[in-house]
């Protein structure tokens, strides 16, 4: 009996000392196949061990956009900024679709926890997206990189996405593409050459009108900075002036009363607490500079008001006293564009052929709430059932909820019309009169 039970005991230690190696084993198997299977786009490169390796600090974010053309020094800057903001705060997300094409769900996947929580160490979800906007606008096309995956998207169709960073597109190739991208290992930006297939180039919508070399955009930003190079030189007090004074300027003794006069006035304006000097009056002053600056104004405001009517923005728009019909019209015309533009080139690049196939999809929601009313909404609702334009449930997917479960929301149908004619009290007051009550009477007889 003793023997019996010391073997049931070793038996039970070997069994238990098996399990714990068969659980670190596969701990240690999980460990190695993340670590095999994690790919970095810097080709996990290590960062120094300290903080005393690095060549410098930045006194600023180093992966912030910089715009170029000198654009930061105009009102243009504004504007970038405005619509970026308006883009990033539409809720872009990765859902999956039901069997009729429609948002079923969301997906709680890395790529969608880069669209709303955190893009990378740096930036949020919508950080990022008003980074890219941003960019787009300001260079005409942005490149979107997936920077840890769990496997080099170069060989794989399948990869997860951990983090992603918006890239300078630098060259353009047949298959490829060169970016300047910022490595948080490092601290500094880089150049990369990636496959297309790999990368979200995005395109601005507004690429005619912005970014060309004589659009309308490039040419206000060249007149502005003529506008800023004359106020520089009148701020530095470089007025332009030419002083015709009493007498003819050929001896010398002349060219030295002249120097004398002209210093005297410069001594003036200088010493004087608002610019102003006084002058003889057999004197004549000529500004140069006035008549180039009135010029300089009438076209910027010309070229101003074209760009507002291109791109259906006003200054009611940008200071935030625009209408609700003023407001539709621009994230009609402005905005939803170029979210479009960014959803449609991100589901092409990181949605394979096999997540579509799934119901996989990258949908944006733009809250109607805060462009109308409750009510507002609530009785576009009414009329677009009552009417029998949309079902409940198409209603519901255009602004952003879920379909219902009930199986009356796909009916296209109006629910006023599904009563009894003995509910019938007075026929010819029912909205449609006698066409209706004739549908009604055709439906109760055919059930």
């Amino acid at each position: 009996m003793q023997v019996r039970v010391l073997i049931l005991s070793q038996m039970i230690t070997d069994s238990i000392r098996q399990d714990q190696m068969e659980i670190k084993m596969e701990t240690e198997m999980s460990f190695g196949s993340r670590l095999k299977h994690a790919w970095n786009a810097f080709l996990n490169r290590d960062p120094p061990r300290n903080f005393g390796g690095y060549a410098g600090g930045y006194s600023y974010r180093p992966d912030r956009v910089r715009l170029t053309r000198g654009n930061e020094r105009t009102f243009v800057t504004s504007v970038y900024n405005r619509i970026s903001m308006d883009c990033s705060a539409i809720t872009i997300q990765h859902v999956r679709l039901d069997e009729n094409a429609r948002f079923d769900s969301v997906i709680d996947s890395g790529l969608n926890s880069c669209l709303n929580l955190e893009a990378n160490l740096d930036q949020t979800g919508r950080g990022l997206v008003q980074d890219i906007v941003m960019s787009m606008l300001d260079e005409g096309v942005v490149a979107v990189v997936p920077v840890e995956t769990n496997y080099d998207p170069s060989r794989s169709d399948s990869y997860k996405i951990y983090s992603m960073r918006v890239g300078k597109v630098l060259e353009w190739y047949p298959e490829h593409v060169r970016v300047r991208l910022y490595n948080d290992k490092t601290g500094q930006k880089e150049e990369l050459v990636l496959p297309k297939k790999t990368v979200a180039l995005i395109e601005n919508p507004f690429y005619a009108i912005m970014n060309e070399p004589n659009s309308t955009m490039q040419r206000l930003i060249r007149k502005l900075s003529l506008l800023d190079v004359v106020d520089e030189q009148a701020g530095a007090g470089k007025l332009d002036l030419i002083i015709q004074l009493p007498y003819v300027v050929k001896s010398e003794a002349r060219r030295e009363q002249a120097n004398k006069r002209r210093q005297e006035i410069e001594d003036q304006l200088r010493d004087s607490k608002y610019g102003i000097a006084w002058t003889d009056g057999t004197e004549r002053v000529t500004q140069l500079n006035r008549s180039l600056e009135n010029n300089l104004l009438k076209q910027i405001e010309y070229l101003t008001n074209m760009f507002y009517s291109q791109l259906g923005i006003t200054l009611e728009i940008m200071n935030g006293t625009a209408d609700e019909a003023a407001m539709t019209n621009y994230y009609n015309r402005i905005v939803e564009p170029i979210v479009s533009a960014i959803v449609d080139e991100m589901k092409r690049k990181f949605l394979t052929k096999t997540a579509r196939g799934q119901r996989q999809s990258i949908l944006f929601f733009r809250d109607p709430f805060k462009l109308a009313p409750i009510g507002t909404v609530a009785e576009m609702a009414d009329k677009f059932t009552r009417n029998e334009i949309m079902s409940s449930n198409e209603f519901r997917q255009a602004i952003g909820l879920k379909p219902s479960k009930d199986p009356r929301a796909d009916e296209l149908s109006n629910k006023n019309l599904n009563q009894s004619t003995d509910q019938i009290q007075n026929p010819t007051a029912m909205a449609g009169g006698k066409e209706t009550v004739d549908r009604l009477l055709a439906r109760e007889k055919d059930s």
